[in-house]
């Protein structure tokens, strides 16, 4: 969950999870940011020299237009990269790992993540979701704002758990319905006036690499900061790490 360095004292094979930042969310009738790239794989090699991790911090949400990207999570030669900021209805969404909603929408990475969802030019200002590691955002239907993509489910950890969701669109008061967070720890957007909601968008939730989600009129939503998890299951293999609170079970 922070920046760090894992040395292995001899050569062996870890399963890895690295997930880079979520993007903030967008504001000023704002679209929901992407999820950080996801990658996961069996069987990578180490061997006894140092391995720099980079764990990606979340895009701040945006207070007046768009938000940031999420920043990249880095194991030796695995990067995953930080999610787009959701646009806006006259603003494209970034390209990211997953890619942000907005009227032209974010791509994503393939392998990593998918794009955002699309968002409504009228006057209703319904906005698309950010995508997930595991679907596109929705886009806007009628006065209905895009949910977040879905993310994706790992048991490396030892408990199924479901990672790096887009956030949701936001939705004005002119009869439109607020984006959900996608599955995984997307944050929802903001329905403008709304008591319960609030007009500021939902942040993606820490460590997970989500999205946040977008606002009307209040701030969007910051995204998630994302994680880096290994796991090994043979006997006999040792390491230091330079993290006293990072250790390995």
């Amino acid at each position: 969950t922070e920046d760090g360095t894992f040395t292995p004292t001899s050569s062996f094979n870890v399963e890895y999870l690295v997930v880079g930042g979520g993007a903030g969310g967008a504001t000023g009738a704002g679209a929901g940011g992407g999820a950080g790239g996801y990658r996961t794989a069996t069987g990578f090699g180490v061997t006894s020299q140092a391995y720099p991790i980079t764990v990606g911090a979340g895009g701040s949400g945006g207070t007046s237009n768009q938000g940031t990207n999420g920043a990249d999570s880095i194991f030796s030669t695995i990067t995953s990269t930080g999610g787009g900021t959701g646009g806006r209805y006259d603003t494209a969404g970034n390209a990211g790992g997953s890619g942000g909603g907005g009227y032209v929408v974010g791509s994503g990475i393939a392998g990593q993540g998918y794009a955002g969802g699309l968002s409504n030019t009228g006057t209703v200002y319904a906005q698309g979701g950010g995508g997930g590691s595991s679907a596109v955002g929705v886009g806007f239907v009628g006065s209905q704002s895009g949910s977040g993509g879905a993310g994706s489910t790992s048991s490396i950890t030892g408990s199924s758990i479901t990672r790096a969701g887009g956030g949701g669109g936001s939705a004005t008061i002119q009869g439109a319905v607020y984006g959900i967070g996608g599955t995984g720890g997307g944050g929802a957007g903001a329905y403008s006036g709304t008591a319960g909601t609030g007009d500021d968008g939902i942040a993606g939730i820490v460590n997970t690499g989500s999205g946040g989600g977008g606002s009307h009129s209040g701030n969007g939503g910051a995204g998630g900061a994302g994680v880096v998890i290994l796991r090994f299951l043979t006997s006999g293999n040792t390491y230091t790490t330079s993290l006293s609170s990072n250790e390995w079970t």
